[in-house]
């Protein structure tokens, strides 16, 4: 219908350029329908006769546009546009040929309705204007000469990959366009913008033509998984899974996590709508410390399409090192007994505590030498960045001397500790915390005023965010564990801890009687660590309160304590980018290397040993990165599939700096079992980022014809004629027809 209107294809109008081909100026045809509606207006005012209301002024519009429309005409409108020279340009038609492929859809595979489409005509086609080369892709592309070579059988798609390898073996050719067929399932992430606008700068169209359905009639897919690379022995951690399904909604299925064949945690969930993503968290323990590998998976309802994707498997590092924590403490207390049982309890935790028993006495527990902490509060970057952890309780602000307070910030800031500030007589705006550099560690802002300490019995209630947070998580189910907070005792005491910073979470609110709800647990990211209150020195009644054998207390602050320094970094920190290998080998390691100061070292030396999954060990030496003072990387291929063990060593100058380790797995064979419908956002954005089009299978007949119109390759500029458009006839129709109707039944026709 767009072609019987407009002459041409819509290509020709989105790619062409607009021109007016008479040699008179433009500012001629504007001054002279400026004319013609000025004589228009006079005659229909003159001569409206029995015309009434409205008529004539719609008239005098109608009349005015026909001139105008005709005048137009006379200025010789035309679309100018480059169109490639007939058998002086290539074609590059790159075919899907994995997996994936060899869904059947309707009987045929999808690589059968490739081979198909290009057989029938499309190949022909484009052979009588163009030189074709023909291409199979999957990881990578390589040049065939036939159909009939397409196997459906390469088990992973990389299309961004395959078009950079085209384009690289075609940078001396005239390549005019680029024809791919596929599924769109790729299986790298997307197409980076670099690809894109090396595509563009050559200007190069990608046209695509979508194959396979676009949704499956029965199916669940399990997208992502998100947890821990990390842990602690023990600990409990969430694994947040995505998934999505078709012809379940409404269903139940069990979601489930599994370490080799135990089964860690499962829990059953209701399927939500068609193609929706949703996401379901998973409770579960890290057990003893090594590297594991965790299948997370949905079972298979009956029915299923494709059982293939319900599961996927991520890995987790439980680390053996035992992080270790400051408390320092301003005046004996039931709190400070009772945290620090609870923290002997946990065997991955080692906690040092200070506690000022009088103005200028200082008594030590948990110390590993005589000589720690013997001269009060750490002065020395060196001596406070030994902890992981900071615990200050109820101790003014004015305790700690400005290169003390400065070191406290630097500890969340540069070195990645976390800070716990709490409740007392003398902590938070009571020990002028408010007034205090250290204010700006807080996740709240404090009250300026005194008198915030209250020995008021209160309450504590979750909030939202602390139903899901694993810090005030007693029990497994949430809604079981909200109640084992209603009916937990009474705090004893509290302090008035102000709001909340923007990008703090409150996690518990304390409701005494008779008054507003205000913060109790809050957290923050601070720098590259994680600052916390808990505005209350009277938690120790949740263990005086109940019966002896309950760990309630205990387990909470087990958790507060390993939250604080479960993420902070040692002086060498590993990571790579994807921990997953899904059919491919190159992996990058990374690695951040600091001083004792935790101030970043430029020159160390640092190297990569890795264990592979038969035992076979391998040595890396990691680059440092000319842009980012401190960091290294290497890079590397796993050369076999399974797990890997990858330690990451520094030092300089005979010193160790620091070490440790990064897990990651390499996996064949799985990466086609996802996105097995088409991806047809991922074609459409493609095409159209490139000057390209997308076309389904049963629209692909237009492609020969309007692949043409290029400015890629060895070209030539067209003029095409509009004015002789079947839509200006219509258009011209219409305004006379307009026109005679309102005269009509004015009655002076």
């Amino acid at each position: 219908m767009f072609e019987f209107l407009f002459k041409y294809p819509g290509t020709v109008f989105h790619k062409g350029q607009f021109v007016l081909l008479t040699p008179w100026p433009v500012w001629l045809l504007v001054l002279a329908v400026l004319a013609a509606a000025g004589l228009l207006l006079w005659h229909v005012r003159r001569n409206h006769g029995l015309l009434t209301g409205a008529r004539p002024v719609v008239i005098w519009l109608l009349e005015t546009a026909m001139i105008a429309l005709l005048l137009f005409m006379i200025w010789h409108p035309a679309i100018s546009i480059a169109t490639l020279r007939p058998q002086q340009n290539v074609v590059a038609v790159m075919v899907d040929d994995s997996r994936s492929m060899a869904i059947k859809d309707g009987g045929e595979t999808r690589g059968a309705q490739a081979a198909a489409l290009l057989g029938h005509k499309l190949l022909a086609a484009l052979g009588e204007k163009f030189q074709v080369r023909l291409y199979r892709f999957g990881k990578d592309a390589e040049r065939i000469q036939k159909t009939a070579q397409l196997t459906g059988a390469a088990p992973a798609t990389r299309i961004g990959d395959s078009l950079e390898q085209v384009l690289a073996e075609s940078a001396t050719l005239p390549l005019g366009a680029v024809v791919l067929l596929s599924d769109g399932a790729d299986n790298s992430g997307g197409i980076d913008l670099d690809t894109i606008s090396r595509i563009r700068r050559r200007h190069i169209p990608v046209h695509t033509i979508g194959l396979g359905r676009e949704k499956l009639d029965k199916d669940i897919e399990v997208m992502d998984a998100v947890l821990p690379t990390h842990a602690l022995p023990n600990s409990r951690l969430t694994a947040l899974v995505t998934f999505r399904q078709y012809g379940f909604a409404g269903k139940k299925a069990m979601l489930s996590l599994r370490d080799g064949g135990k089964v860690l945690a499962s829990r059953e969930v209701e399927l939500k709508g068609d193609g929706a993503p949703q996401s379901e968290a998973v409770l579960f323990n890290a057990g003893s410390p090594g590297p594991k590998t965790l299948e997370i998976a949905i079972e298979p309802l009956a029915g299923e399409e494709n059982p293939d994707n319900n599961s996927i498997r991520r890995v987790v590092n439980v680390e053996s090192r035992k992080p270790r924590i400051l408390y320092i403490e301003g005046e004996p207390r039931w709190e400070f007994k009772f945290i620090r049982r609870a923290a002997e309890d946990d065997s991955s935790l080692q906690l040092a505590s200070m506690l000022r028993t009088t103005q200028n006495k200082i008594y030590r527990q948990g110390i590993s030498d005589p000589h720690e902490l013997e001269e009060g509060f750490p002065a020395k970057a060196e001596e406070l960045f030994a902890y992981q952890g900071l615990i200050i309780g109820s101790v003014e602000a004015t305790y700690f001397t400005s290169t003390q307070q400065d070191l406290i910030r630097e500890f969340a800031n540069r070195r990645g500790g976390g800070i716990l500030f709490l409740g007392g007589r003398f902590a938070l705006a009571e020990g002028g915390y408010s007034r205090s550099p250290l204010a700006e560690l807080l996740p709240v802002r404090l009250p300026e005023s005194k008198g915030t300490f209250h020995r008021d019995f209160s309450n504590q209630q979750l909030t939202a965010q602390g139903r899901a947070s694993l810090i005030c998580r007693l029990v497994e189910d949430p809604e079981r564990n909200a109640t084992r907070w209603n009916t937990m005792p009474q705090l004893a005491n509290y302090n008035e801890a102000g709001e909340a910073k923007p990008g703090a979470v409150v996690l518990m609110n304390v409701a005494p009687a008779g008054r507003r709800p205000s913060p109790l647990l809050v957290t923050e990211n601070y720098g590259r660590g994680r600052t916390a209150v808990f505005a209350s020195s009277g938690s120790w009644r949740w263990r005086m309160w109940q019966d002896h054998n309950d760990t309630t207390h205990a387990t909470f602050w087990q958790q507060l304590l390993r939250y604080l320094v479960s993420a902070s970094p040692g002086q060498g920190a590993a990571s790579t980018p994807r921990a997953i290998l899904s059919d491919e080998t190159k992996l990058t390691l990374r690695a951040e290397v600091r001083d004792k100061t935790f101030t970043p070292v430029a020159n160390a030396v640092v190297e990569a040993r890795i264990v592979g999954p038969d035992g076979a060990t391998a040595s890396v030496e990691m680059t440092p990165q000319p842009l980012e003072e401190g960091a290294y990387t290497a890079e590397w291929s796993a050369e076999k599939p399974g797990s890997y063990v990858a330690e990451i060593v520094a030092g300089r100058d005979k010193e160790e700096l620091g070490r440790d380790v990064v897990v990651f797995r390499r996996e064949d064979g799985v990466a086609e079992n996802f996105r097995t419908t088409q991806n047809r956002e991922l074609l459409e954005k493609l095409a159209e980022q490139t000057g390209g089009r997308y076309y389904t299978a049963a629209g692909a007949g237009k492609l020969a014809e309007e692949i043409s119109y290029s400015e890629a390759g060895i070209t030539t500029r067209e003029t095409k004629d509009l004015w002789d458009m079947p839509v200006v006839f219509l258009l011209a129709l219409l305004l006379r027809g307009s026109e005679w109707v309102l005269r009509r039944r004015g009655g002076v026709v």
